[in-house]
């Protein structure tokens, strides 16, 4: 197996439709510049960056705690979080593990590489994705 070599990684701030916003990968900026597409296309009604932290209050040591890293609202008044991930750390794993155990009745989607270059192929010329 080989192992793939990631792109910069391109953490700070990035103009999403002329909001200056920091982000901690050109993924996630990239992602906004998607969910902004779909707000403007009314597919969902708005999405908020690092918006909550989950708190697992039983674990004493390691992952205590996660943030993820979009809160999407949907135009019927739910709302879904969605991961960026383009590599998936031991510490990622933990997280969603947790996430699973301890909020079972909260909708965690993971928009990992393949999703990601999916929506990158289909629309990254017209967002104009850095």
């Amino acid at each position: 197996m080989s192992q793939r070599v990631y792109e910069d990684v391109g953490r700070g701030r990035y103009d999403i439709n002329g909001k200056e916003m920091f982000f901690r990968s050109k993924w996630e900026a990239n992602y906004a510049l998607y969910l902004d597409f779909l707000v403007k296309q009314k597919q969902i009604k708005k999405w908020a960056y690092e918006e909550d932290t989950f708190i697992f209050d039983k674990i004493k040591f390691g992952t205590r705690s996660y943030k993820p890293d979009f809160k999407v609202y949907n135009e019927d008044k739910n709302f879904e979080y969605h991961e960026v991930k383009g590599h998936m750390t031991a510490r990622s794993k933990t997280q969603i593990k947790r996430m699973a155990k301890y909020y079972p009745d909260i909708k965690l989607i993971i928009i990992d590489e393949d999703i990601y270059e999916d929506i990158k192929k289909k629309l990254g010329k017209m967002l104009k994705f850095y």
